[in-house]
């Protein structure tokens, strides 16, 4: 690790309480020690946030050997339980976050990438990929936004027609992660079994299929790899269809319910950061006569921020329990832990910027890469408004359910 990173020169590990809850077992405790102790090492390598792509490719490679990216597939082919854990998600992106926002994207993305294929793909699929992932041997991507389908997934203009033994991929995705270095890419298109979402079905697509093309690097406010990809008659064999024709919207929502979860994890990461870094600056920063931290405003801050972080951490760990423990749909609980815990944590980290002054807006700053690490949560995997209407939706849904009983009884 290159010296002076302004993520790893002060703590390294977020606090460790939340673990103590009985929504966790010893076998989570283990694994967060571990991680502690990967970090500790230096296990992250030396991460360059100037070239993103070798990063992410290195810490792929770092993870898997760890053995901490076989959380991201289930047990039959080299995972770490039988079914993705949504609680050992959460316990690596939150520690990771922690630690490099970059870390964290590189896990995620093999767990989100691929989760289609553990969840729908054939054997043969199966066992040809994820093994090579939870190694940290094939790096994964998740293609579902479109320039003009980003929430509205009904809106997908890309196309799979059936040709023979294949089927013919056209169209364009966008915002992908990890495009451009992914070796394997679950796409969602268009095959039309009926209107809107119910026509959309998800393949595999390997990076060095014909027809497939990087059109564009993407770069944003906080760099990772990001691309937009073509298909320009791109075939692709009717097996690596994952699940049946017209199933890819239920595939797709299915995987996002699993990773939603982490997704506020890796943003309770990034606050802890926050309020753990915001804390140790107001203990040193001398101000009229005394120190920041001295002061009432200063400490009514922190206590907000500390409320905020834990309110959020609950609604996720109940959320990655309920799923894991209870086997319930956790539909609207992933929307609610999602969007509170990135709303809480970009707020969070605002007033930890606010408290280092004009220190904070310096580049290279703690606060200041938090700032842009924290932004991308609030719209990836759903933006908060998205999150909202699906809340809103369940509701609505369980309402009609109640009535519909409360009429037959």
């Amino acid at each position: 690790m290159k010296s002076g990173h302004p993520l790893r020169d002060a703590a390294r590990t977020p606090s460790r309480e939340h673990l103590d809850l009985p929504f966790f077992g010893p076998e989570h405790r283990r694994l967060a020690a571990e991680l502690d102790a990967f970090v500790a090492r230096d296990g992250l390598g030396d991460i360059d946030h100037d070239d993103t792509d070798a990063a992410c490719k290195a810490l792929v490679r770092s993870l898997g050997a760890g053995g901490f990216l076989r959380h991201c597939v289930p047990a039959h082919h080299g995972g770490a339980s039988p079914d993705i854990d949504s609680r050992s998600l959460c316990v690596v992106r939150e520690t990771l976050a922690y630690a490099d926002g970059l870390a964290d994207f590189a896990f995620a993305m093999q767990g989100l990438g691929t989760g289609a294929i553990s969840l729908a793909g054939s054997e043969e699929v199966k066992s040809s990929i994820l093994p090579r992932i939870a190694q940290g041997d094939l790096i994964s991507a998740f293609a579902l936004t479109e320039p003009d389908a980003g929430s509205d997934v009904a809106a997908m203009a890309t196309t799979a027609r059936r040709d023979g033994g294949d089927f013919v991929l056209d169209g364009e995705k966008t915002f992908i992660s990890n495009g451009g270095i992914a070796d394997v890419y679950t796409v969602f298109a268009r095959t039309g079994e009926a209107p809107g979402t119910r026509g959309i079905t998800a393949f595999a697509v390997f990076s060095d299929t014909p027809g497939f093309v990087i059109a564009e690097r993407i770069q944003t406010i906080a760099p990772h790899p990001l691309a937009r990809v073509r298909f320009e008659g791109c075939r692709v064999p009717a097996s690596h269809m994952l699940g049946r024709p017209g199933e890819g919207f239920k595939i797709a929502m299915r995987t996002l319910d699993i990773f939603r979860p982490s997704v506020a994890a890796s943003a309770l990461g990034f606050a802890r950061r926050a309020l753990d870094e915001a804390v140790a600056h107001s203990r040193s920063r001398k101000m009229f006569g005394a120190t920041l931290a001295d002061l009432a405003t200063a400490q009514s801050t922190l206590g907000e921020m500390a409320t905020a972080i834990e309110a959020a951490s609950l609604l996720t760990l109940r959320t990655a329990w309920r799923r894991d423990v209870q086997k319930l749909p956790t539909t609207s609980q992933a929307a609610m832990a999602k969007m509170t815990a990135t709303e809480n944590a970009q707020w969070v980290i605002d007033q930890a910027q606010q408290i280092f002054g004009g220190r904070g807006v310096r580049v290279g700053e703690i606060t200041e890469r938090l700032y842009r690490e924290i932004r991308a949560l609030r719209i990836y995997e759903g933006a908060t408004e998205v999150q909202k209407l699906i809340i809103g939706r369940e509701l609505m849904k369980k309402a009609a359910r109640e009535a519909s009983a409360n009429v037959q009884c």
